[in-house]
């Protein structure tokens, strides 16, 4: 069984498919046109939600603190792990 490759769709696209829907085409209608049920849905809910596509502007406040939390989290890590490694050095000479 192959794999079915990941495909891309433009913002455009997108949005003339959502357009369709909310015009009263119906939805297995719309789906035939090679997309899955999921893909449409999505789409939907995220014209509904913030009338864009982009991952970061459907964003609940908690999943973006939580993206800032963990970019702070592997910052600081690194710095700890730079700060050890000095440590290390210095403590040889």
């Amino acid at each position: 069984m192959t794999k079915r490759e990941r495909r891309t769709f433009t913002d455009e696209f997108k949005n003339q498919m959502v357009q369709l829907y909310q015009n009263g085409k119906p939805r297995k209608d719309i789906i035939r046109d090679d997309l899955t049920p999921s893909s449409l849905d999505k789409w939907i809910s995220q014209h509904n939600a913030s009338g864009s596509f982009k991952e970061a502007d459907n964003r609940t406040p908690q999943e973006s603190e939580l993206v800032k939390l963990r970019k702070e989290l592997k910052q600081l890590q690194m710095e700890n792990d730079i700060l050890k490694q000095a440590a290390l050095i210095l403590g040889r000479k």
